[in-house]
């Protein structure tokens, strides 16, 4: 099949901006200038088609670019489209494919950023790039956005953007980028193609429990650290009631008539299984959630500490939150002390709307069999810091994979890989979603 010229520079771009070494370790003092040649690479290429931008680069090696194009109707509200250019740190030991080589076998594209998510950032550079070339405007004003420090949330990208430039986002009320948009297997024949309407609050709890220093072999049930596993057990043993929120109460709706079934709170988590690696992500965002995940007491094993302290991350339901936490004080018991660390709140867009019924015109008019579902995803990305300006944000990277490629396992993994059939169908849609948006 003769390639568009979209698609070739989609694939294209792809490949360079994998050959860019991006990673964040999310150390100012270890940070390389990947981000900052990432995004000048990007600038390079709009300004080449005659579209400016507007760099900036808050720290040195993070770098961001952001560019407008306008649409026809100047009423209608601007729609972001992000991407973020860094990635995560790689032990290349562990990859059969050099990280940044951006290699091709078996028409799989391998590297770091393939899925995460250099995928959707040459995606969307080569559809603008498209559009100026071809004379297409857009409906509504088009906000891209080439983002620094996503996988470090955002601290100097997507949040920096937002409290000291907001300008560069004005008239903006909803945003597409990441987690979602991929295939899974539906019914025989047909595939659902995931949209984040939502996502959880992610934060964390520090637990403190306190007593007496002193020798070991005086020990009482109220030291520290019997307290504190006290507290990590029944937190760790918890588990939060199932919450059907609009995105998870529509998905079960959608997959449950398709495939024949009726979803139940009661035994919800063994009827998902069912659905392979999709159906445990849907687990994951049916309730809240908490997970100790870092234990700190004493250092000689003859010396009661005087104090023992664990980390635990939560992740809460759009609204969850205070009922989240209450929980979590009450499991940990009154002696034990419990702080509120960094935390990004919840957020919820509509699952019904002009937007989403442009996304799933764009889907069908590729995949006639494909039907978009809301879920809730049970992490995070940069449309919790546009959200703040009041933007809604969805999560929407559309890819046609095989039915046992699982995308999400690609996020973070050695040998990262997408197939290169999936990013010439993800221009195509992308395009179509963008031009009538």
């Amino acid at each position: 099949m003769t390639r568009t010229l979209l698609e070739d520079e989609a694939l294209g771009f792809v490949r360079d901006l994998i050959r860019i070494d991006s990673i964040n370790t999310g150390d100012l003092a270890t940070i390389g200038d990947g981000e900052t040649r990432a995004a000048r690479f990007v600038q390079s290429q709009l300004q080449e088609v005659g579209i400016e931008t507007t760099f900036v680069e808050p720290v040195p090696g993070r770098g961001s670019v952001v560019a407008r194009l306008r649409g026809t109707d100047p009423d209608a509200g601007a729609l972001i489209v992000h991407a973020h250019l860094d990635v995560v740190p790689v032990d290349a030991a562990d990859w059969t494919h050099p990280p940044f080589g951006a290699e091709i076998a078996d028409g799989l594209l391998y590297g770091r950023g393939a899925v995460d998510m250099k995928n959707y950032a040459g995606v969307i550079l080569a559809v603008v790039r498209h559009f100026a070339r071809s004379g297409i405007r857009p409906r509504r004003d088009l906000i891209f956005a080439f983002l620094a420090d996503e996988e470090s949330g955002g601290v100097w990208g997507a949040s920096w953007l937002v409290d000291n430039r907001p300008e560069l986002f004005a008239g903006a009320t909803e945003a597409i980028s990441e987690v979602g948009g991929f295939s899974v297997p539906l019914v025989e024949g047909r595939r659902a193609y995931l949209l984040a309407t939502a996502e959880k609050g992610v934060g964390g709890l520090r637990l403190t429990a306190r007593g007496e220093a002193g020798h070991a072999s005086r020990p009482l049930p109220s030291d520290p650290v019997p307290q504190l596993a006290g507290a990590v057990a029944r937190i760790g043993a918890h588990r939060f009631p199932v919450v059907r929120t609009p995105a998870l109460a529509r998905f079960l709706s959608v997959v449950g008539a398709a495939r024949g079934v009726t979803f139940s709170d009661e035994n919800l988590d063994a009827e998902l299984e069912d659905l392979g690696f999709v159906g445990r992500v849907i687990a994951a965002a049916a309730r809240n959630t908490a997970a100790p995940t870092v234990l700190r007491a004493g250092d000689k094993s003859n010396i009661i500490p005087g104090s023992a302290e664990a980390i635990v991350d939560y992740r809460a339901l759009p609204g969850g939150e205070d009922d989240l936490l209450t929980e979590v004080a009450r499991l940990a018991g009154e002696t034990v002390e419990v702080e509120s660390l960094r935390s990004m709140h919840p957020i919820a867009s509509p699952i019904d709307g002009p937007f989403i019924d442009t996304i799933s015109a764009a889907l069908t008019s590729e995949d006639p069999d494909g039907v978009v579902v809301p879920y809730l995803l049970p992490a995070s990305t940069d449309n919790k810091h546009f959200a703040r300006l009041g933007v809604h944000g969805y999560g929407f990277v559309p890819l046609r994979v095989p039915d046992d490629f699982d995308v999400y396992g690609q996020f973070h993994s050695a040998d990262e890989c997408v197939p290169v059939e999936s990013l010439y169908f993800s221009a195509r849609v992308t395009a179509g979603i963008l031009e009538a948006a």
